[in-house]
């Protein structure tokens, strides 16, 4: 999710030359005909070739403890899931509080009596060097780990994800020795510093959407601020996080300080958050997941807690927006990484004079869209990560139809196993609706017409969440009037998932507390420090 995935973007075009998808005009028999618009289905042709073998060995299925690579504690394992067919691809450790309590105590004792707090900032600066140069020599295995386990496109995760892991830790790594405090002027002949000190042992839990950069946003700014971790992985996508440990391992982190835990939610994500020794927890997911670890943290040291969470993002095309870029732009907003990005372009609000024109592009560039392997060159779109997020999402287009919004297209299955569904579209949505409402986390773009900027910014508005947003227009004052008045965290004009190192990322609302990534995170990892002394004699104050 970072500035690079620009690149996804300007290379649609040459993804649109490729065709795995091939489109029968069977005529929807749903509700809402009106508008004389069929609805296209797709052959199963790409979804029914043989599955590619991915060319990586699955090598680290543990947890990492102190550093050495240990079997739960309950000798328990559970499968992770290869989404394009169900299969399993490995058994990993299932932990639970014991295996957190070790990880805990591993992280403890490294903050405390080891050696990476006290070391200078610029050693430790080094070390996540070395580790993203080992990334770069390790992007295949990484990345094939990433799309295998998750099911995004193998050319994203090459191509966008792992260069802007290895940015992203080279960036934290240049923050490392620029961390200080101030010296401050008081009344009174005293002189007054702060100290920006690290907080101690940090308790991170990441998504399956974006397993790796995910990591990055979490791990990169506390190892910058000197700090020790233990990170819980998705149950969805335990892979990669376990082989970048292994990594920073090779780069000389010292045992203790990086410390991965594979589980549940319920049971190893909840004794990390509620654990006592534990001085802050970092989490992204949903907003009810997120809700439940405010009150553990809450509930028992009182920790500091950073959330970033759902989010229902309007994308708001004006009436004087070029058309064709603008369906472009609103299409990979909504339907990148299969539609599982939580500021994910959801809510397509299109001006009512260009609404018609938008909706037969939007529909006819949704059909163009390539499904089917990861692994395969040029396809845009995989599986969606697991059965319970796939009957989710057809749950969601049921209710779509069942609410009079007009299908124009997909709305199905794609293929006979794994977990792809048909890029769908929806037109006459209205704000009322589940589909405009609820964060999908799939492939369904709903479109909703508007009169003016007022009525927009209004309706934009009335939601729980407040993470991203996108405008298009080509007038300045219009950008200026729609950027200040919507309550997101991220505004992108004529542009959108600009994810850049130094970008600040959160949410107003349900949709988080605090902001990851450039200089802002480091602030979730830091405790401010006043030091008083008294002056005798200054010659100033």
């Amino acid at each position: 999710m970072l500035y690079i995935y620009i690149y996804i973007f300007s290379s649609f075009s040459d993804l649109r030359l490729s065709r795995l998808i091939y489109i029968s005009g069977i005529r929807s028999s749903g509700k809402n005909p009106s508008r004389g618009r069929g609805v296209y289905r797709f052959s199963n042709a790409a979804a029914l070739e043989e599955t590619i073998t991915p060319p990586v060995k699955v090598s680290y299925t543990q947890h990492l403890i102190n550093g050495q690579f240990v079997d739960a504690a309950s000798g328990k394992t559970f499968p992770t899931h290869d989404p394009r067919t169900g299969e399993v691809i490995a058994h990993v450790a299932e932990g639970d509080a014991e295996d957190v309590n070790r990880a805990v105590a591993a992280a403890r004792k490294a903050f405390d009596e080891g050696p990476w707090p006290k070391m200078s900032a610029y050693e430790r600066s080094l070390i996540m060097l070395r580790f993203a140069d080992l990334v770069d020599k390790h992007r295949g295995e990484l990345a094939t780990l990433e799309s295998w386990d998750s099911g995004k496109p193998y050319e994203q995760s090459a191509k966008s994800e792992l260069p802007s892991f290895a940015r992203l830790f080279r960036y934290y790594a240049g923050w490392a020795d620029k961390i200080h405090g101030l010296t401050v002027p008081a009344d009174g002949n005293h002189h007054v510093q702060t100290l920006h000190e690290p907080i101690g042992v940090a308790g991170q839990i990441i998504p399956w959407n974006f397993p790796l950069i995910m990591f990055a946003w979490k791990v990169g700014p506390a190892l910058a601020c000197g700090n020790t971790i233990v990170l819980k992985s998705a149950e969805q996508t335990p892979l990669t996080a376990l082989y970048a440990a292994k990594l920073f391992q090779e780069a000389g982190l010292p045992p203790g300080v990086l410390n991965v835990v594979s589980g549940y939610g319920p049971s190893a994500g909840a004794a990390l958050a509620c654990h006592m020794d534990v001085d802050k927890i970092a989490f992204t997911g949903s907003t009810e997941t997120g809700k439940i670890i405010l009150e553990l943290a809450a509930k028992s040291n009182l920790k500091p807690v950073t959330l970033e969470l759902g989010g229902k993002s309007p994308f708001i095309v004006c009436e004087d927006a070029d058309v064709d870029k603008a369906v472009e732009l609103a299409h990979y907003a909504l339907f990148f990484n299969q539609g599982q990005c939580c500021c994910a372009g959801s809510r397509t609000y299109v001006h009512e004079r260009v609404y018609d024109e938008f909706i037969e592009k939007a529909k006819a560039r949704a059909l163009r869209r390539v499904v089917g392997d990861p692994f395969k060159k040029g396809v845009e779109q995989g599986p969606q990560i697991d059965s319970e997020q796939f009957e989710k999402i057809l749950r969601y287009i049921k209710s779509g139809v069942e609410s009079n919004a007009t299908l124009e297209c997909g709305g199905q299955r794609f293929g006979s196993k794994g977990y792809f569904i048909q890029p769908t579209v929806f037109s006459n949505v209205q704000d009322d609706m589940l589909i405009a409402k609820d964060e999908i986390f799939g492939p369904v773009q709903s479109i909703l017409k508007f009169k003016n900027i007022d009525e927009v910014i209004q309706r934009a508005n009335t939601t729980r969440y407040g993470l991203a947003a996108g405008i298009f227009t080509k007038n300045v004052d219009t950008a200026n009037t729609l950027s200040r008045a919507l309550r997101v965290g991220s505004v992108w004009v004529n542009c959108f998932d600009v994810f850049d190192a130094a970008i600040p990322f959160g949410g107003y609302k349900m949709s988080g507390i605090g902001r990851e990534k450039g200089i802002y995170s480091l602030h979730n990892y830091l405790q401010v420090k006043a030091v008083v002394t008294p002056l005798k004699n200054p010659a100033w104050l």
